[in-house]
């Protein structure tokens, strides 16, 4: 109904708060002298739970399946992923001005991304990037420098940590 909440009249929901089990407290309790684990097997020992991953003995799938050759784990061997910029986008931006992802997506000639590093790739037509463009990225792939600086433009990489201008390359 239209009760109003306060601090002196909350309560919860009926059966929403349940006693917490009291296990091995006597048969009259429910979950009295096994307390509810059964009588034998290795489910009822103490220390009971086995390692995540364990299979009884068979081998476990962790070990039955490939390691890739090439291919190195654990910590530091991550893929770097960059997000894409073409030079397609950079056809419209203004002559003789900076350019960076943070600018581009103001100017509405890029869409929002998820990664934090940024790339700049050739695009797919011959595209003709506008003349004396600073353009700042994470990286630049060859073909992609060579384009901009045909143009008159130079190319500097960014820190990926910091975003500071590390070099124009």
């Amino acid at each position: 109904d239209n009760t109003e909440f306060t601090l002196d009249n909350l309560k919860p929901a009926p059966g929403s708060r349940q006693n917490k089990k009291r296990k091995g407290r006597g048969i009259a309790a429910g979950q009295g002298a096994t307390c509810g684990f059964g009588m034998r097997g290795q489910k009822s020992r103490s220390g009971r739970p086995t390692r995540s991953g364990f299979e009884g003995g068979q081998t476990p799938l962790y070990r039955r399946l490939p390691k890739f050759v090439g291919r190195a784990t654990g910590p530091g061997h991550t893929k770097t992923i960059y997000n894409i910029i073409s030079t397609d986008s950079l056809e419209k931006a203004q002559s003789g001005s900076t350019v960076s992802f943070e600018s581009l997506l103001e100017n509405g000639l890029i869409t929002k991304s998820k990664f934090k590093l940024h790339k700049v790739v050739l695009g797919k037509g011959e595209s003709a990037v506008a003349s004396n463009l600073t353009v700042q990225a994470h990286g630049f792939t060859k073909s992609a420098q060579a384009a901009i600086e045909s143009a008159g433009g130079k190319c500097e990489v960014l820190s990926p940590t910091t975003n500071k201008v590390l070099e124009a390359v």
